[in-house]
């Protein structure tokens, strides 16, 4: 957990991480995030490196299910969150709770902003949109299951998101060189949760980003094959007054950072809304 020293009534965002990482991850958007006065929350899913599990343990095909439980139990469980971290405790607004995750963390996330997809075990609708959920940010979060390779069609059954209930205000952030192993369609697949979604929604596209957009995993994350700061500046920055603004109706925030962009002579990336 990332909290900001001082405040109170502090907006909330509870984060998922992407395929085996950790709480320990992503800290250069935790500590952005913290240090503009938001309470970071950031669950350790199953299927993280830190946990080991074995390969031919009972629970993998089912790592989804248990994923979008994690973020359910933040949620029913902020009681004894604030009770056994006494840094927090009184502090939290409880009315402005946001959810972001990256890459599976960022299907994950998208589920409680309203994305639905079937359960593989009987082929119903999982639905877990939450009321309590305000907003999102979803960083290269995977796109329609007809576009699945072979491969992760067997490997991820569940991965076919349904972004047409995601009513929630949501930033999406993708890099226009992401090709990943995923899709058949390349870097435009990482878009749907833009483009197959309801308004309002807003998507940057980050110039040269890769699947980890320049460095938001950690500050040395081995698996950042695009090392940019600059870029991760942008993604902090953005992030920050898009949730501000979506939580605090009246907030110019994002009105002054999407201006700050297109002024940038050289601009990390461009910004669509609908």
């Amino acid at each position: 957990m990332s909290a900001p020293i001082m405040g109170n009534a502090l907006p909330v965002i509870i984060f998922s991480h992407g395929n085996g990482q950790s709480l320990h991850a992503y800290g250069p958007l935790a500590d952005h995030w913290a240090a503009h006065g938001f309470v970071v929350i950031q669950p350790t899913h199953l299927d993280s490196r830190t946990l080991g599990l074995a390969p031919d343990d009972p629970r993998r095909p089912h790592l989804w299910r248990f994923r979008e439980e994690d973020l359910a139990a933040v949620l029913d469980g902020l009681d004894r969150i604030e009770s056994e971290a006494p840094m927090i405790q009184g502090r939290l607004d409880r009315s402005r709770i946001a959810v972001a995750g990256h890459s599976w963390g960022g299907q994950t996330a998208g589920t409680l902003l309203g994305v639905t997809h079937p359960d593989p075990d009987d082929g119903s609708v999982v639905d877990r949109q939450d009321a309590r959920i305000k907003a999102g940010v979803l960083l290269a979060a995977p796109g329609s299951g007809n576009d699945l390779t072979e491969h992760a069609a067997r490997t991820f059954p569940f991965m076919y998101p349904d972004f047409s209930t995601m009513t929630a205000p949501t930033l999406i952030v993708v890099g226009d060189h992401d090709m990943g192993r995923l899709s058949t369609r390349g870097a435009d697949w990482w878009r749907d949760a833009y483009d197959l979604s309801p308004s309002p929604k807003a998507l940057f596209t980050a110039f040269g980003g890769e699947h980890a957009l320049g460095g938001i995993p950690g500050y040395e994350a081995r698996e950042t094959t695009d090392e940019r700061p600059q870029r991760v500046s942008a993604i902090q920055r953005l992030s920050t007054a898009f949730l501000r603004s979506a939580l605090y109706p009246g907030d110019l925030a994002w009105v002054g950072a999407v201006a700050a962009l297109e002024a940038d002579a050289t601009p990390e990336g461009r910004i669509e809304t609908k």
